[in-house]
């Protein structure tokens, strides 16, 4: 769906690189471009004709980054580069490529814009691996320029598993040690396309479980949301408080199971419930998914970081994770959880293969993801083993045709997403990684028929076709309304970040993150904990003192802190946080969370999430974490 914006400042800055000024100070000259566009590698790749090349100026991009982003179906400013040329098709310097993908531009006056593909059919997605850095002239013009775009999925594919792209792409092995590998387990069986090589402690609380736990809950609270209760290993003082109980143990078939037991009503049967699949571990906190019927469920919450000696029962070694769905509180009873609430219908879109989704007639939600015949779990049914976590036809779409394509042709039957533009790369991550609502109104970002985005979607189309609320609601975030609270939204604060959108470099998650690698922590490409993570890019900024002297005033020691410490702060809570941050000599505490914040920014002291805010739960700053001690007296907040 094409967009429209309003010119004025937009136009206005391209009017100055009409007159050959600039971004800066740097004059650039006038100057013929050509170039050519392909589709494949240097050993494998065709010719793309009757493609349009776009110059799209970078003033534009930059103006645009200067406005609010507005996160609604058909915006004008979320998508830098389709947004600015929707509406400024008429005016921006355009050729078509020939026969042989060759295009040329005669004279194009003096300044630095972005090259950005448009194909001539749905055989290609747009965008080019020139689109995301912005070039002057003087290198538009400087030798022949070769673009590389993405093959599109064609409508016929169907999903082929892991293992048989693997098969050819064998350097990509290594995909089988990452988070997006181990997120679902089935316990005491770890698929073949699962590595924990690199997460020892993986199931701390799996193990816990296997050896005999009780838990009681108690403390109904039902103005929570998925912690209605407190959970304890211990019988709570009060008695009276406790609603149930649950024994985990492993039965003498060797499965783990649970047995709950009503403590209001010791008439009522106890319930046993199998264990088939831990959910998370890695990082954090592990849950886990029960069987009842022919569906799952997740149940109880482990925090690798917990600590019972925390009052915030969200922080403590064990987290009560819907125990509502379990118990009645109206009826006193023992209950089993709503079909409509499974982990099928609420959660699995995000992490299986190729998710669809049916229901059974009797009211069942039956999730079904790529066969692989080294996949996890047979998950529907079909006698087939199913790759329940994400794959590599996740990111690059289903691959049957590529697999039967000959070789010259097969760059066209998949999507690359280093050939896109950044904002397409980013959607990909970006519809898991944001908290927007699908047609089955929850979290799941699927459209009408069940299904997630295929890659290489624009964000316009997956906001129009994939989702009935855009994205996260108002209580997902700090009272600012800028900060995210709730985790799993680190593309809902990115797109409000200038790395999405400014004149220079359009910052796509893969730039930071190895979709493919995890040599260190969140799959990041670089270690955090050093500059280098940053300053590789922010090359101005390697002078760390001199930058926290003209930010800050600061004068630490620059070996004391990081990029990250300041920038990245970690505002959303995902497992029990890091503990306790600093203590101001106004009492308050500030927690430590463990999701960091995607917008960059250095959230102040002042802000509304944090001034005049209870103790405890104000929103962390870096002046307010542990590490802001080396900076920062708190006895001075």
């Amino acid at each position: 769906m094409k967009k429209t914006m309003l010119g004025g400042l937009l136009a206005f800055a391209s009017i100055l690189l009409l007159n050959a000024c600039t971004l800066g100070t740097k004059t650039y000259p006038n100057t013929p471009v050509k170039g050519v566009v392909e589709d494949g590698s240097k050993e494998t790749f065709l010719k793309v004709p009757n493609a349009t090349v776009w110059l799209i100026p970078a003033a534009d991009v930059a103006a645009m980054g200067k406005t609010p982003i507005e996160i609604r179906k058909n915006a004008r400013n979320d998508e830098p580069l389709e947004d600015n040329l929707a509406a400024n098709r008429d005016r921006y310097l355009n050729a078509k490529t020939n026969g042989n993908g060759e295009f040329s531009f005669a004279d194009v006056p003096g300044g630095k814009y972005f090259v950005y593909v448009e194909p001539a059919n749905d055989t290609y997605l747009p965008g080019g691996d020139k689109s995301r850095i912005a070039l002057g002239t003087d290198e538009l013009g400087a030798a022949p320029l070769l673009i590389k775009i993405s093959g599109n999925i064609p409508a016929n594919a169907t999903y082929i598993g892991s293992t048989k792209c693997i098969e050819c792409h064998e350097e990509q092995q290594h995909f089988t040690k990452t988070l997006h590998r181990l997120g679902i387990s089935v316990i005491g069986k770890p698929g073949k396309l699962q590595d924990y090589s690199r997460f020892p402690d993986f199931n701390k609380g799996l193990n816990k479980l296997m050896a005999g736990t009780k838990f009681w809950f108690h403390g109904y609270d039902k103005t929570r949301s998925f912690d209605k209760y407190q959970i304890s290993t211990k019988a709570p003082a009060d008695a009276s408080s406790v609603s149930f109980t649950a024994t985990f143990y492993k039965d003498s078939d060797g499965i783990l199971k649970f047995r709950s037991e009503n403590a209001r009503d010791p008439k009522d049967p106890p319930r046993i419930y199998p264990v088939e699949m831990t959910y998370g571990g890695g990082v954090y906190k592990q849950r886990y998914l029960v069987r009842v019927g022919a569906n799952l469920f997740p149940f109880v919450q482990f925090n690798q970081d917990g600590d019972d000696a925390y009052a915030d029962r969200s922080r403590k070694q064990w987290r009560d994770y819907h125990a509502d769905w379990f118990f009645n509180e109206e009826t006193r009873k023992l209950a089993n959880p709503p079909q409509a609430k499974s982990f099928d219908k609420e959660c699995a879109s995000c992490h299986y293969n190729g998710y669809s989704l049916t229901k059974t007639a009797a009211g069942d939600y039956i999730a079904g993801s790529a066969n692989d015949f080294k996949g996890e779990i047979d998950i529907d049914g079909n006698g087939k083993l199913n790759e329940i976590n994400i794959g590599c036809e996740t990111c690059h779409g289903p691959g049957s045709a590529h697999d039967k394509a000959k070789e010259i042709d097969m760059p066209a039957t998949i999507v690359s997403p280093n050939k896109l533009a950044a904002e397409r790369a980013s959607m990909i991550c970006g519809q898991c990684h944001s908290r927007p609502q699908g047609h089955l109104k929850n979290d799941q970002p699927v459209n009408a028929a069940n299904r997630m985005m295929l890659p290489g979607t624009s964000r316009n189309e997956f906001l129009n076709q994939f989702t009935t609320r855009e994205d996260a609601a108002p209580k997902d975030y700090w009272p600012d309304q800028l900060h995210s609270k709730s985790h799993h939204q680190q593309y809902t604060d990115f797109i409000k970040s200038s790395k999405y959108r400014n004149g220079n470099r359009l910052v796509a998650c893969s730039d930071c993150h190895d979709t493919h690698d995890a040599k260190f922590p969140h799959q990041l490409k670089a270690d955090s904990s050093k500059p280098e993570s940053c300053t590789n890019c922010h090359k101005g900024n390697t002078d760390l003192k001199k930058h926290l002297a003209d930010k800050s005033k600061c004068t630490v020691a620059p070996e004391k802190i990081t990029c990250s410490d300041c920038h990245n702060t970690k505002t959303m809570q995902t497992g029990a946080g890091f503990g306790k941050g600093l203590i101001g000599k106004d009492g308050k505490n500030y927690w430590m969370n463990d999701i960091t914040s995607h917008l960059y920014d250095v959230p102040r002291k002042d802000n509304k999430g944090v001034k005049d805010v209870e103790s405890g739960k104000a929103m962390p700053i870096p002046y307010t974490k542990a590490c802001g001690a080396a900076c920062h007296d708190t006895k001075n907040f």
